[in-house]
């Protein structure tokens, strides 16, 4: 039975996917976008022990030089997060797949489906694939929230019991994506043509940023690339206004997108056929 780290285990979201759901935040990340909303899911505790001091409550206790979490003392302050200088934050238990799902039948009959994300999930695929696995034997959805960057086309296993991935293209062109994530987005690019092919890809997700790429070429380049599988299945557009919360102070500067340049992302999913498109 695998384990995993997770950051937060959110029992009922209405944004993680359709109808209700338990959306459960895997620690860890293997892209560093410069908007990121949740930078401290990016990196593993280093037990440095700054935040134990800190902690206005004492939930944070030093323990044989490790930074021991006591859930049940917390009051979501996050004080620890917002001084920790290494992406990353000591809030976070590890779970196997059962215990996983002994958390997630807590929320059942009141969830439709349960979605994971992250950091990055795909960092976690035998422990998803085990959690997925028991959901199915309850009639759960289960959905990935991914930023595609592990190979799909490796993980049958995993697809069998996904009902879809919600997948970021975050810059379609190479040294955008790079810019953005610091990072190729090789594989990204093949999993979305992947997904859409064997009827996985139910959403698409791009943070719109006019600064930082070329927003309009993305949303062109992505939708034209995907509009031939719209024939087969629908395939879900989601266009995310960049916003300042959350993200890492010397990545502020960023100007929030208009709502005339986001309806021009739209209008131009609309003209390469897609119909099903979330601006938020």
């Amino acid at each position: 039975m695998h384990s995993a780290d997770i950051n937060k285990i959110i029992p009922f979201s209405s944004v993680d996917g359709p109808g209700n759901r338990t959306a459960i935040f895997l620690q860890g990340c293997n892209f560093n976008c410069k908007y990121c909303h949740n930078p401290e899911t990016r990196n593993k505790c280093i037990n440095c022990l700054d935040c134990v001091e800190h902690c206005p409550v004492s939930a944070l206790k030093n323990e044989e030089n490790r930074v021991r979490f006591y859930p049940e003392k917390c009051i979501g302050c996050d004080t620890c997060i917002k001084i920790c200088k290494y992406g990353a934050t000591p809030k976070i238990v590890r779970l196997t797949s059962r215990e996983t799902f002994e958390k997630i039948c807590e929320n059942i009959p009141f969830i439709r489906g349960v979605t994971f994300s992250g950091g990055e999930c795909m960092l976690y695929p035998d422990f998803m694939r085990e959690v997925f696995e028991l959901c199915k034997e309850k009639n759960l959805g289960t959905l990935i929230d991914s930023n595609g960057s592990i190979d799909f086309e490796n993980m049958d296993d995993l697809l069998d019991v996904t009902d879809g991935v919600m997948l970021d293209v975050k810059a379609y062109d190479l040294k955008e994506h790079i810019k953005v994530t610091d990072f190729s987005n090789d594989i990204v690019l093949k999993n979305a043509l992947y997904l859409a092919d064997i009827g996985k890809l139910f959403e698409v997700r791009t943070v719109i940023v006019p600064e930082l790429f070329d927003f309009r070429k993305t949303v062109y380049d992505t939708s034209a690339a995907l509009a031939p599988f719209l024939k087969k299945s629908n395939i879900r557009y989601k266009l995310i206004s960049y916003r300042e919360n959350g993200v890492r102070k010397e990545f502020r500067d960023y100007r929030i997108p208009t709502e005339k340049e986001m309806n021009e992302a739209k209008n131009i999913l609309v003209k390469n056929g897609f119909k099903d498109i979330v601006l938020i």
